[in-house]
């Protein structure tokens, strides 16, 4: 039997900056998806998805699903016609949109697989199978989910407009830091708002350029605090930079009153993550009693879920 494991993930600064050629920030959080391999005496492959879920996501997902394993076990060169698999997908990662769920999916099948049929394979090839794999439930990703979940930490990630090979750096902090995740259970069009985000860059450009002037310095402050360890200056980075998403419109009444519940109840800092208009938010979080805190806070709020967790290692 192989087994493997993918981080799930969150964006920290840089949702909708990043569309526009500005560097992001992600970061690998501690929950994860495991992915067991069984050779059967029969061809193809099957799959028991054990994953905890936001209701709905997996049957949603399933179409996708068996795409991306076909691209990974593919991409891998794996002949499953006479001998196939079995896969059990589980862990503690919820499966949900904007936390990096099918990647991590993708990466736990790759090192799964890697360790059942002996295939030798580094963390940068995994990596290259699971964005073959995450290409089933996304079309053309950016890798950025993939690489964060291959790899865990952060990840400063550029997206040249012009070009279509992004740029990764791996960045590793010297602790975990706390994160409180919360879901507003609304989903949005990902492509619906970032095609709003384009209409009013248009409509207003020297708007949208002082924006845009100001996140690039605040992006560069947020991995520098990051890599200090300096929570305070993160997280009132992470305050400005939901401000600025406000401005952009890509918020929510819902998300706004989960990150002001949160930054009541003791959060260092807090944002959307993500699409916005729905989805998650983050807080970022000093200790143990700041968790229990304000993931107790955000529970009673209303939040549809509420998860605990750390990033950076």
């Amino acid at each position: 039997m192989g087994q493997g494991s993918g981080k799930g993930k969150v964006i920290l600064f840089g949702e909708h900056f990043v569309v526009y050629g500005l560097p992001a920030l992600a970061a690998g959080i501690a929950a994860e998806t495991t992915a067991k391999v069984t050779r059967l005496k029969t061809s193809g492959w099957t799959i028991d998805d054990l994953r905890p879920e936001t209701p709905g996501y997996k049957a949603e997902k399933a179409d996708e699903q068996k795409v991306s394993t076909d691209n990974v076990i593919r991409h891998l060169g794996l002949d499953l016609s006479k001998q196939g698999i079995h896969i059990e997908l589980g862990g503690d990662l919820v499966a949900a949109s904007g936390i990096g769920a099918s990647a991590a999916n993708c990466v736990a099948l790759a090192r799964a697989l890697n360790e059942e049929f002996r295939l030798g394979l580094n963390n940068d090839r995994i990596n290259e199978a699971a964005y073959e794999g995450e290409k089933g439930y996304h079309g053309t990703p950016s890798g950025i989910d993939n690489t964060a979940s291959t790899f865990g930490g952060l990840i400063w990630y550029v997206r040249d407009p012009n070009s279509t090979v992004p740029m990764f750096e791996k960045l590793k902090l010297k602790k975990p830091i706390g994160l409180v995740i919360a879901s507003t259970g609304l989903t949005a069009s990902t492509k619906k708002v970032v095609d709003d985000v384009a209409a009013k860059k248009k409509a207003d450009p020297k708007w949208f350029d002082s924006i845009v002037d100001e996140y690039r310095t605040l992006v560069k402050d947020g991995r520098e605090s990051l890599l200090r360890l300096d929570l305070k200056k993160v997280g009132q980075l992470m305050n400005r930079n939901h401000e600025l998403l406000r401005s952009l419109t890509v918020s929510c009444p819902e998300l706004d009153s989960l990150v002001e519940k949160a930054l009541k109840n003791g959060a260092l800092g807090a944002k959307l993550t993500g699409t916005g208009r729905g989805g998650l938010m983050i807080a970022l979080v000093a200790d143990q009693h700041a968790t229990n805190r304000v993931a107790e806070s955000l529970q009673k709020a209303g939040a549809a879920a509420v998860w605990k967790t750390n990033f950076g290692q």
